[in-house]
């Protein structure tokens, strides 16, 4: 069987829906041919945002690497369990000393401060291609330094075949400017975007939009870019039932930021409790205290609930007991290439999606063509209302099954198909 090595910062113990992105293909890339080869951070030496220890269960059988890292994190916060999603990005303080942290992330640690596993990871890299005799590799970000690693790889041996994969974008991404870099830290953060679109052999990205994206940053490379969308795996939901609760229950899985807006959605749960229909509101997944407070005084405190960052089990069990599950995307100029990781398991879970974010987005084409659910924009309190109305009053709801296109098992077969190239 042929091998190809796949460097990743993110494997479990980490958490986190991007962690499976790769775990997942791992799984069912030697049904087509190809073993994986995993080089990963040793945990020891590792920032994760979150971690989830039930995922270390559901690792393939595998050959995986770790190596030691140098924890430029601890720089910038003593407390590894205060590192928050994307490095600081949702550290929305501001405070003086929030706003340096951010800074100092943003402009001396460029990509980002996990560049510290960079030169352990490249000569662990090295000698698993010269032992293995591997000549296929994937990069798969963020964190986008992890990209330089696959960089550098191709340089030294050229007749490598390097498959950069970019789950997110990287200077466009929709907090990169809380970091306030200066004009010359963009020049040189795009300028090491912009090689390493260059030299990789192909690019995967998740949706068209951030294809699109990916290819006006450099000319000649639109061809080499393709969808490679993320997906539900049919084995997590093994031994697990729908449940539909008497109370019609909205879930949301996730973390939530400020630039996340929920005004619009308050205002449309108004509505139809004064129409005399009941609800709740469970939210799993770290939520800061003033958003947390805002939805508590809207939504009413008997009616809402939190729960802290959850194990994937647990994560799917709640949207397994929703009525509907709500998607918020991110309010940002590139907000339309946004495809949250989670839509793929609400499609799973087969319940409707309430989705907040631009009606002709990359997010919304999916649920408009699995017909598992709507989108409205931020502040269309009227149709969201309606839709949550009609959900609510529908006395005989019924699980969607999960559309077959976006199984794990399927979306690898493309990964190898890549591979062949």
């Amino acid at each position: 069987m042929k091998k190809v090595l796949v460097i990743s910062y993110n494997w479990p113990p980490s958490g986190g829906i991007g962690v499976q992105r790769w775990l997942k293909f791992s799984k069912y890339l030697p049904e087509y041919g190809w073993e994986p080869v995993i080089l990963t951070v040793d945990p020891e030496y590792a920032t994760y945002p979150a971690t989830d220890f039930s995922l270390l269960g559901d690792i393939p059988p595998v050959e995986v690497h770790k190596t030691r890292a140098v924890d430029w994190f601890r720089l910038l916060s003593k407390d590894k369990s205060k590192i928050p999603s994307a490095g600081f990005a949702m550290n929305t303080g501001n405070s003086f000393k929030d706003k340096v942290s951010r800074f100092i992330r943003g402009n001396f640690f460029i990509p980002d401060p996990r560049r510290g596993w960079n030169g352990y990871a490249f000569r662990k890299a090295c000698e698993i291609i010269e032992s293995e005799k591997i000549d296929r590799i994937i990069t798969t970000s963020p964190p986008h330094s992890t990209q330089l690693i696959g960089y550098r790889l191709r340089k030294k041996y050229p007749g490598i075949r390097w498959i950069a994969d970019l789950r997110d974008p990287w200077t466009d991404i929709y907090y990169y400017k809380k970091f306030y870099p200066t004009p010359l830290s963009r020049m040189i953060d795009s300028s090491w975007e912009k090689r390493v679109l260059q030299k990789a052999d192909i690019i995967t990205t998740v949706g068209g939009s951030l294809k699109t994206l990916l290819g006006s940053k450099a000319e000649g490379i639109e061809e080499k870019i393709h969808v490679v969308s993320n997906g539900y795996d049919p084995d997590d939901f093994r031994g697990m039932s729908a449940v539909f609760p008497e109370i019609f229950t909205i879930s949301y899985i996730g973390s939530l930021s400020a630039i996340q807006p929920v005004d619009g959605f308050l205002d449309a749960l108004r509505i139809v409790s004064g129409k005399g229909i009941q609800y709740n509101l469970c939210f799993t997944g770290p939520v800061p205290p003033d958003i947390r407070n805002t939805l508590s005084r809207c939504a009413g405190e008997a009616n809402i609930s939190f729960t802290p960052f959850s194990s994937h089990p647990t994560a799917l069990k709640n949207m397994l007991e929703a009525s509907a599950l709500l998607l918020i995307i991110p309010d940002h100029g590139s907000s339309r290439s946004i495809i949250t990781g989670k839509i793929f398991e609400y499609l799973a879970a087969g319940k409707p999606v309430i989705c907040l974010g631009p009606p002709d987005g990359d997010a919304a084409g999916i649920l408009n063509e699995t017909g598992h659910g709507k989108t409205f924009d931020y502040n269309d309190t009227a149709g969201i209302a309606g839709y949550i109305e009609k959900l609510a009053l529908n006395r005989n709801p019924s699980h969607m099954p999960p559309p077959e296109s976006y199984s794990r098992n399927n979306i690898a077969k493309r990964v190898a198909e890549l591979l062949e190239k």
